[in-house]
């Protein structure tokens, strides 16, 4: 399965104080069995639950503070 990595660096913060990543539906596919997996401090990835909205044409990734990662999705 393809995938997307992530920094910190990558996340901007949004007006309810939450950090959220934006890609367009047509880097990740519509959104059906996305995997968010957060690197931990041994560098293993380990998978969280984040809130994912979509808006027209972008899903949204949002999670209390900026963290490496990656995202798991189908073609």
């Amino acid at each position: 399965m393809p995938q997307r990595i992530f920094t910190k660096e990558d996340f901007v913060k949004n007006s309810n104080n939450e950090y959220e990543i934006e890609y367009r539906i047509g880097e990740v596919g519509i959104g059906a069995n996305l995997i968010v997996e957060k690197k931990n401090e041994n560098g293993e990835y380990e998978v969280i639950q984040p809130e994912m909205t979509r808006v027209d044409d972008s899903m949204f990734i949002r999670w209390s503070e900026p963290f490496e990662g990656r995202l798991i999705y189908e073609d």
